[in-house]
């Protein structure tokens, strides 16, 4: 008779707060926020080692399944990073459309915010609940955010994982959401800045994907629909516009969007070991760029994922990013 030992479950427990910066708070690209705050919330045992995990620009602090979160696909318990065994930090970012400092809704001038400013808000975060990171993991412009931090603050995270995201931004990827910016400005001086906010969300998602899912899930024939024809793909593109105004204000997008293309970081500055995780299929972060980056890393490595998914794999490959989080974490064979 074989015996399976099983280890008992840890209590998830949830706390967090919202963290008055230091005012004024000095901005990377000049002037400051008065009053400035940051939103985090940490779930997973008390007694675990703790995980920075942030992502896209829509991402925000409830990360993981409990939470009905925005990564609930890879964070939570029995999940890629799992939150029976680490503690896991989730924040709202500066200049986003949650309960950190952000531009308000048909409000006046934002400041201009880098990923810098971010990991600088992070660190005052860390510092206050006395915490050191086992790993900092972020993807898309998160890993921009853990980039900095460990440059800025490497006493502060002990790894990084860096998905879909280089040290500096291709320029085809910039012209595509300098599009998107300017469609939601053109939204908001005629009065109608959901409707801008929609259609940049559309087609922002065209550059999520990969030609071969748009091909699998779309080539259907186009129907008629009152007065013009509707092709397969138009209903999905916007439909995911219309989610994404129900959550996101435009004001936000602009600036978080911008804030990506203004990126660059000098890879020899971070020192922390760094596994990078490159998506071949990514049309927004070319697999050469990731190529070129990661052998400057002073202590780095590349991990490539085929996926299907294009740079939207960090939000569905569970299964491809375990091993990975297991290898680039705790160093265990995958």
């Amino acid at each position: 008779m074989s015996v399976v030992s099983v280890a008992p479950t840890r209590t998830i427990s949830v706390s967090e707060g919202v963290l008055a910066l230091p005012s004024p708070f000095a901005l990377h690209h000049g002037g400051a926020i008065e009053g400035a705050q940051l939103a985090w919330r940490l779930v997973g045992p008390t007694d675990a080692p703790v995980v920075l995990a942030i992502g896209g620009i829509s991402g925000h602090r409830r990360v993981g399944a409990e939470d009905q979160g925005w990564w609930s696909a890879v964070v939570g318990a029995g999940r890629a990073l799992n939150t029976e065994r680490y503690r896991v930090l989730g924040i709202d970012y500066l200049g986003g459309s949650a309960d950190s400092t952000g531009p308000s809704r048909g409000g006046g001038p934002f400041p201009t915010i880098s990923a810098h400013d971010q990991a600088e808000a992070i660190a005052h975060v860390l510092q206050s609940l006395g915490l050191v990171l086992k790993a900092a993991i972020g993807a898309s412009y998160g890993a921009q955010v853990v980039m900095s931090l460990g440059a800025r603050y490497p006493q502060l995270a002990n790894r990084l994982v860096v998905i879909s995201a280089a040290d500096c931004v291709h320029p085809l990827s910039s012209g595509w959401r300098a599009v998107e910016r300017e469609i939601v400005r053109f939204g908001i001086q005629c009065g109608d800045p959901n409707g801008g906010l929609k259609l940049a969300r559309a087609l922002a998602m065209t550059t999520y994907r990969t030609p071969r899912e748009f091909e699998a899930r779309f080539s259907g024939p186009a129907r008629r629909d009152a007065d013009r024809y509707r092709l397969p793909v138009e209903d999905y593109l916007f439909a995911r516009g219309d989610a994404y105004v129900a959550q996101y204000r435009p004001e936000s997008f602009v600036a978080l969007s911008e804030s990506i293309d203004l990126f660059s970081i000098d890879p020899a500055t971070i020192t922390v070991p760094t596994t990078a995780v490159a998506v071949p299929e990514d049309e927004l972060v070319p697999y050469r760029h990731m190529q070129a980056f990661a052998p400057k890393l002073p202590r780095g490595c590349l991990v490539t994922l085929n996926s299907l998914f294009g740079h939207d794999a960090f939000l569905k490959e569970g299964e491809a990013l375990r091993p990975i989080f297991a290898t680039a974490i705790e160093g265990e064979t995958a």
